[in-house]
């Protein structure tokens, strides 16, 4: 007989499909959410020894803890940077579920692995690098970025061993994302840090700041980012990836945000520079319409980096052999166990095609110009800078901090958008990141009007 916990109770199993059908079928609420973790008294003593009737729970699933998160596929999410992933990605992240998938191994789920890394050959080709690419699906950014540089810190180590590994060093930009400096933080290793021309990395600045150190030896490897997340600007991945490949220094691109743009018929120029990359990543679960979390983590020479992140246990030995023709996608980032994470990505990229990707990731930078050429239409407006992919900064000519954050909170409560504010150069900005194809031109023009109320 079976574990009571393993028996299918038929009834709740409808109810979470008609509440899916219910959710996917409606244009995505935006909701109100919840600012910061308020008490609620009905949680309390939810969790009993005996457990609780399910379906008792899912509704209050639905009537009390949906109802206290903001919808981040909504086309009024315009804040952070938002996720909309397609329908059909949504279905089959079902299906992953579902089946219990263990992502981990070649040995568990080879037919898995097989279309994950189907979909990462296409980003790395997409991208410009070798066909020979190739890596896995990791959890998000941060993690991508980790285990990157934790095989350039290695190969690097092993060009320099004269050199003691914690004096290694990467020259990175100050607006890197924080997720670069926290990795280096971990590996215990500190930057090159290099001011930026105009808040984009750039070989001249590299240069200078390589002039005036006293030890430039001691940098293997440069990061350089394709489309910031606060302002979407992109590097110079050309002049900085040709210096590299020069110089024999690793070369990561975090394009976690921005490197979608490869699918863009107006932006993919400003990616070139990505075919010199030794590492780059992006993360689907952003401008590539997948469900979170997913980040396409990818090595020119993935041989070189499962030698340095391979994990080796007794256990684990079955999966290793000289043959290259295996592949673990565990070997080639920070983490064991792991879900197939890419195949929601694979399934939409296949269902819907290339062009539906290049034209709803082309709307997101359209919706930008649209937005920047309202604001400088309208007076009491001024742009902070150019618009950059989709991420557009500006300013409401006379606000406060005050000001702001209580326009952003009337727009949510008003169930109209959600826009947060961000800091530039220390001041209080109004930023728009466009991600969602369905946002329209005419939403903008209302959260610009509601500006002047």
């Amino acid at each position: 007989m079976a574990h009571p916990m393993f028996e299918l109770d038929p009834e709740l199993t409808e109810a979470i499909f008609q509440y899916c059908r219910s959710r996917m079928s409606e244009d995505a609420p935006l909701d109100y959410g919840s600012h910061g973790l308020t008490p609620m008294p009905s949680l309390e003593g939810m969790i009993e020894a005996k457990g609780q009737d399910a379906r008792k729970i899912l509704d209050f699933f639905i009537s009390e803890l949906a109802e206290r998160v903001i919808s981040i596929d909504s086309p009024a999410f315009l804040a952070f940077i938002p996720n909309a992933p397609t329908k059909n990605s949504r279905l089959f992240d079902m299906v992953i579920a579902a089946s219990a998938l263990n992502g981990t191994s070649w040995l568990e789920s080879a037919g898995a692995v097989a279309a994950e890394n189907q979909a990462l050959s296409f980003l790395a080709q997409r991208a410009g690098m070798p066909a020979s690419s190739g890596g896995m699906f990791a959890t998000g950014g941060t993690i991508g970025n980790l285990s990157a540089l934790v095989a350039g810190r290695d190969v690097g180590h092993e060009r320099h061993p004269e050199i003691p590994r914690h004096l290694l060093r990467f020259a990175i930009s100050a607006d890197a994302h924080s997720s670069i400096g926290k990795a280096l933080h971990v590996l215990g290793l500190e930057p090159l840090l290099v001011e930026p021309d105009d808040h984009c990395f750039t070989l001249a600045s590299l240069e200078r700041t390589l002039a005036n150190d006293p030890h430039p030896e001691t940098v293997i490897g440069i990061v350089a980012t394709a489309g910031t997340t606060n302002a979407g600007i992109v590097d110079d991945l050309e002049g900085l990836g040709s210096y590299a490949r020069d110089h024999r220094l690793w070369f990561h691109v975090d394009g976690a945000y921005g490197g979608a743009a490869i699918f863009s018929a107006t932006d993919a120029h400003l990616m070139r520079g990505i075919r010199h990359a030794d590492s780059f990543i992006v993360d689907p679960h952003k401008w590539l319409f997948a469900p979170l979390d997913c980040c396409a983590l990818l090595f020119r020479e993935p041989l070189v980096a499962r030698h340095h992140l391979g994990q080796q246990a007794g256990y684990l030995d079955i999966l290793h052999s000289d043959d290259d023709a295996e592949w673990n996608p565990s070997d080639f980032g920070i983490g064991l166990s792991r879900r197939a994470r890419g195949l929601p990505f694979w399934f939409s990229l296949v269902t819907n095609g290339v062009e539906a990707y290049e034209s709803a990731t082309q709307a997101s930078i359209d919706q930008a110009a649209y937005a920047q050429a309202q604001i400088i239409a309208r007076d009491g407006f001024e742009m902070v800078r150019p618009a950059s992919l989709g991420v557009v900064l500006y300013r409401r000519l006379g606000w406060s901090d005050e000001d702001y954050n209580e326009w952003s909170a009337r727009l949510l409560k008003e169930q109209l958008a959600f826009v947060t504010p961000t800091k530039w150069e220390g001041e209080t900005v109004a930023r728009f990141a466009f991600l969602h194809p369905d946002t329209s031109f005419t939403l903008i023009d209302e959260i610009l009007d509601s500006m002047l109320d």
